[in-house]
């Protein structure tokens, strides 16, 4: 973060301060970073009270201060320096992202979060600072990965780690950029409509990336008419000096074209517009291969993440690259280098026994279900036709289509040929993902439904056998990521992820 005093930071958020004078406040800066996590805390530092699972931010507040920071952001005095923000109204709480926050504190925190966040991007940006803003139903943390590689040339990108795009990770990615910084790029998520737009206003992207709409967070919106309102938020929250990157392979992506009124670049993998692929071909570990044209010339692409998917992803960030000054030639070298960098997101890695596991556990929804399932198949039937296996737990969120999508995503893994499902679960919508496969083909055995990870893990090491791939997907809150790195671990030297 840029330094600020902390009579500055109280001033920003409207806060008092606490256990400290207004001398002192005026006199101590904070120079390091914002925290959440007092185990994370730097020197100089500004720790974030607020509520969680287990224990409260303020109870840590005092060791925090002992690690180096020199303030706490808090909802009351906690017995060192602190600006102190009440608790917002009930009525003014609205939905916290805080599922602990039971008297408001953490919603007064957060709320003071983004007011700092917001004037410090204001700062940045007025200094020369970019940002680029990322949203889509699936492949944000891909593509927020690629832009943060294709970027890297052309200055210091500052980016968030994993899926850090709400109220508590956005402002808290924003924060971690300073005067020496070129390209924020950040990751918008929503839970309901209005919460793009309040995430643009912290920090104004001047270019923004839809790359899709699907059925994601579908019990939460309850249509897929308000997720395409919600991710338009996006596009109409960039000034007519900015641009817009568009998916136009997704119709009601194309459509946002009519909700801005920044020039609009579209990107396309099937058809010939600003940004496109064409001659789309996959290697035995679906990384993709394609050329890249755009209407000054083209070059030949080669990534180093797998799926057929990470096209699109590829393409919206190649956009943005060129939009900010990029040369083809660098798009593509740093394409080529792009490994995956988010933890549990299609991770291949083969042991010594030549079994493959694609670790793609941290989220899941219909499509990245399927594009996770026709990754495998691919890996599978371009190598030998060798076994494999989908481990898939629950896609959350997904409301009354829930049992519809997973019995269809059952079918869709007998369809592709694969040659073992593992359905992680007895819940109603696991329950329909096995139905689905036993129904279609007259599966059998292929399809077996246990009931945790731990079960899934003892079934998969009793028989797997040398040279299988194995996808682990499911939605985070499945815990299915540890079985995943156990599969890896479980070769005594397993090899460095594939480049």
């Amino acid at each position: 973060m840029i330094a600020l005093s902390i009579a500055e930071i109280a001033d920003i958020v409207g806060g008092q301060l606490a256990d400290i004078t207004a001398e002192q406040a005026a006199a101590t800066r904070v120079t390091g970073t914002v925290e959440f996590d007092s185990r994370a805390v730097t020197a100089g530092g500004l720790f974030l009270a607020l509520p969680g699972a287990r224990a409260d931010g303020h109870d840590f507040a005092a060791a925090a201060v002992a690690a180096g920071a020199v303030a706490v952001l808090a909802a009351r005095p906690v017995g060192v320096p602190a600006v102190v923000v009440p608790p917002a109204p009930i009525a003014d709480r609205g939905a916290s992202v805080l599922e602990h926050d039971t008297d408001g504190s953490g919603a007064a925190v957060l709320a003071a979060l983004a007011k700092l966040a917001a004037a410090v991007a204001d700062r940045l940006v007025a200094g020369g600072l970019t940002i680029i803003g990322v949203t889509g139903s699936s492949g944000k943390t891909s593509t927020k990965d690629l832009l943060a590689a294709v970027l890297a040339p052309l200055g210091e990108v500052i980016a968030p780690p994993g899926s850090f795009n709400n109220e508590l990770g956005h402002p808290w990615t924003v924060l971690r950029a300073t005067e020496s910084t070129d390209y924020l790029v950040l990751e918008m998520s929503a839970r309901r409509r209005g919460n793009i737009a309040a995430l643009a206003q912290i920090a104004r992207p001047s270019i923004a990336v839809v790359l899709n709409v699907g059925t994601a967070h579908l019990g939460e919106f309850g249509s897929r008419r308000a997720i395409i309102d919600t991710k338009s938020e996006l596009p109409q929250a960039i000034p007519p000096s900015g641009v817009v990157i568009l998916n136009v392979d997704d119709s009601a992506v194309a459509g946002m074209a009519d909700k801005t009124a920044a020039r609009v670049v579209r990107v396309s993998r099937e058809s010939s517009t600003d940004v496109w692929a064409s001659d789309v071909t996959l290697d035995e570990l679906a990384r993709p291969r394609f050329v890249l044209h755009t209407r000054d010339g083209q070059v030949d692409v080669a990534l180093a993440v797998h799926g057929e998917h990470q096209v699109s992803n590829a393409l919206c960030a190649a956009a943005v690259a060129l939009e900010c000054g990029a040369t083809l030639g660098q798009v593509a070298d740093a394409l080529a280098a792009a490994g995956p960098v988010s933890k549990h997101r299609m991770a291949v890695l083969t042991r010594d026994d030549g079994v493959t596991v694609i670790n793609d556990a941290y989220n899941a929804n219909p499509d990245s279900m399927a594009a996770g399932l026709k990754a495998l198949a691919w890996m599978a039937r371009s190598a030998g036709h060798r076994r494999s296996w989908a481990v898939l737990g629950e896609m959350a969120e997904l409301g009354e289509d829930a049992i519809s999508e997973h019995d269809r995503i059952g079918r869709m893994a007998v369809r592709l040929d694969v040659s073992r499902l593992v359905v992680v679960g007895t819940g109603r919508a696991m329950r329909a993902m096995h139905h689905g496969a036993v129904m279609e083909g007259s599966w059998g055995s292929e399809s077996t439904m246990v009931a945790d990870a731990e079960e899934a893990l003892a079934l998969l090491r009793a028989e797997l056998q040398a040279g299988d791939v194995v996808l682990v997907k499911a939605s985070n809150a499945a815990g299915l990521g540890a079985l995943a790195e156990a599969l890896v671990t479980d070769a005594a030297d397993p090899e460095e992820p594939h480049r």
